[in-house]
């Protein structure tokens, strides 16, 4: 990949839709991950206003401050890029507490990770309108089209997504291009939402590259029969989450009523 090519593809391109869209700057959630480290140093260098967000919820303190590492350090490098903490842990325990009648439903502990996710993209947006930017989305190909690793109305909440056609190799290579710290580079990638040390990889069951690999052989034609040992099981669990998270990937259903049921 020409990495710097794609780095001055994007920024042009998230120039001219903010240009078209008559917007004034971008707003970006930090989680001390390489992919908002990556999409805030793109908006970054458009020269539009970039406002980078950290919101913690129990957040661990390495994840914590590998944000504010990156943070730091794209304050050094664009004097377009400001920053705010919203603090989320509060409002995500008063939230809990709302509804006491849950805490044996095997379901609580996702529906809650999803809640944090929720809750931090509509603090996003209260920034975006307050200032009138756009909400930059974090998410790289595997996670957007492959397997659905997002949030739906949290993470996946955006108004545009600059990296989603790179896979996560990509995305690190575009991170060295654009010298995100060290720290990020080298951390396992993790979603931050269950509050202890889970990684993408422990969630998901599969490495980045395990996942690329799939979506290339699924790309391709390949099925379930053409690999054994631990290919088919890569495989295997590519093929299901792209299948049962289809709903996160394509456009809201809607019911079309026909026109004769509409005439009076």
């Amino acid at each position: 990949m020409h990495t710097k090519k794609v780095v001055d593809f994007i920024v042009s391109w998230l120039t001219d839709y903010a240009k078209n869209a008559n917007m004034e700057g971008f707003v970006v959630g930090i989680s001390g991950g390489v992919d908002s480290a990556v999409t805030s140093t793109l908006c970054a260098k458009t020269g539009f206003p970039t406002l980078c967000v950290e919101m913690p919820i129990h957040q661990a303190k390495s994840q914590v401050n590998r944000g504010k590492e990156h943070i730091n350090q794209l304050k050094e490098r664009f004097s377009n890029v400001s920053t705010e903490v919203f603090n989320l842990t509060s409002v995500f325990e008063e939230f809990k507490k709302q509804d006491l009648n849950t805490k044996d439903n095997p379901l609580l502990d996702l529906s809650l990770a999803n809640t944090r996710a929720r809750l931090r993209m509509t603090t996003l947006y209260y920034y975006a309108g307050l200032k009138r930017y756009l909400v930059a989305g974090t998410g790289n190909k595997v996670e957007d089209f492959g397997v659905g690793f997002f949030t739906k109305y949290g993470d996946g909440g955006v108004d545009l997504s600059p990296i989603a056609d790179l896979l996560k190799s990509e995305v690190y290579a575009i991170a060295k291009e654009l010298n995100v710290p060290e720290s990020i580079q080298k951390a396992a990638p993790t979603d931050g939402l269950f509050g202890d040390n889970r990684t993408d990889e422990d969630q998901i069951g599969a490495t980045y590259n395990e996942l690329e690999w799939a979506m290339k052989m699924q790309e391709l034609g390949y099925i379930s029969e053409n690999f054994k040992d631990r290919k088919k099981v890569v495989f295997d669990l590519y093929s299901r989450l792209n299948r049962i998270n289809q709903h996160k990937m394509t456009k809201i259903p809607v019911c079309k009523i026909p026109p004769k049921m509409k005439e009076n």
